[in-house]
């Protein structure tokens, strides 16, 4: 790439659970040539994304072109955090054919888009698209859908709907904002799933947009990846809730930390989740624990009440086998007395 030519970044956005880690591991692995550096938003005080894919850097995608911002929504963090980090990973050697943008699933992709406006980088870099991840269940099971009648019957029916879900808007905006949206885990969804979830991202979209079946996050790079959709041009065709302001808040959601002892079986520690998640509406749980007499850590996370957990790595000396868990949760959901008392006790 010569240096005069903008730099392409993708912007993987979609909600909390929806795959986008799983996504970008696999691009790391088979990245049609392409050098990679990658910028990971966590929400939450616990760089579990990060490590994750620092995991499985390899030489086209080596561990110092991966960077974490932990402070905060990444279109809330502009000039503190997102500008000075693109800056750092321009100025690499060797430079980045590509970066790759895993945004927090609490994040609006268009003030994030705004964001590559900025003077210091607009003529440097482009992005190169934006891709939805959407989990092909929940859409298919309404959670999402865009249908203000539908959502209106359900309010009248369940006193616990008298407010539009944010969830709902999150959503909205990822899909309108996309040039591609990616269905993941269709396993799950079965074939009339990922058929009514199609059908609801297609009515959601503001214009033709393509919709993909992923299933673990496996994707021909090309697909995504050298689209020169320059979507920082494109900001009027891709409309947004909170269009005409400023900022947008992200006080719906709360996240809470929790150090967790030693576990003695991990499908016990698994189903203590499930449980959390059922009784507190838990939105997301993602963390690592450490098991008695064994040297891996067990990565663990969860999309309400569904749980997977598995052995990634062994411990590193300084680590100490300290176990911390993410939880997050809409604000009014949040009960950390519980939810410290069903991991901790």
């Amino acid at each position: 790439m010569s240096n005069l030519e903008k730099l392409p970044v993708t912007v993987i956005t979609g909600f909390l659970g929806s795959g986008k880690t799983t996504l970008i591991r696999n691009l790391m692995q088979n990245p049609q040539g392409k050098r990679l550096a990658i910028v990971v938003n966590e929400f939450g005080d616990v760089g579990v994304d990060g490590e994750i894919l620092k995991s499985c850097a390899i030489p086209d995608c080596p561990e110092e072109n991966i960077m974490e911002l932990s402070n905060g929504c990444i279109c809330c963090t502009v000039a503190d955090d997102f500008i000075p980090t693109i800056e750092a990973l321009m100025a690499l050697e060797p430079r980045p054919d590509h970066i790759v943008i895993e945004t927090s699933g609490l994040a609006l992709p268009k003030p994030l888009l705004k964001a590559f406006d900025w003077p210091d980088i607009r003529s440097k870099i482009t992005v190169d698209g934006v891709i939805a991840l959407a989990d092909a269940e929940a859409v298919a099971d309404g959670r999402f859908a865009p249908n203000v009648a539908a959502v209106d019957a359900q309010r009248e029916a369940d006193d616990s709907l008298d407010h539009e879900t944010p969830l709902s808007e999150v959503f909205e905006d990822q899909v309108s904002c996309a040039d591609i949206v990616l269905l993941t885990k269709p396993d799950l969804a079965g074939p009339e799933g990922v058929a009514k979830a199609k059908a609801i991202v297609l009515a959601e979209a503001p214009r033709a947009l393509p919709v993909v079946e992923v299933a673990e996050g496996e994707v021909d790079a090309r697909v995504i990846l050298g689209l020169e959709a320059a979507a920082e041009d494109d900001m009027d065709n891709r409309p947004s809730h909170h269009d005409g302001h400023d900022d947008h808040e992200h006080d719906d959601f709360e996240s809470v930390v929790i150090d967790i002892p030693e576990q003695s079986d991990p499908a016990a520690f698994a189903a203590k989740i499930e449980t959390l998640a059922k009784e507190q509406n838990i939105l997301r749980i993602k963390g690592y624990a450490a098991v008695e007499g064994k040297p891996m850590r067990l990565l663990v996370q969860a999309v309400g009440a569904r749980v997977r957990h598995q052995f990634d790595r062994p411990w590193k000396p300084e680590e100490g086998r300290r176990g911390r868990m993410v939880v997050i949760a809409e604000h009014d959901d949040v009960n950390e007395e519980a939810i410290r008392a069903a991991l901790v006790d």
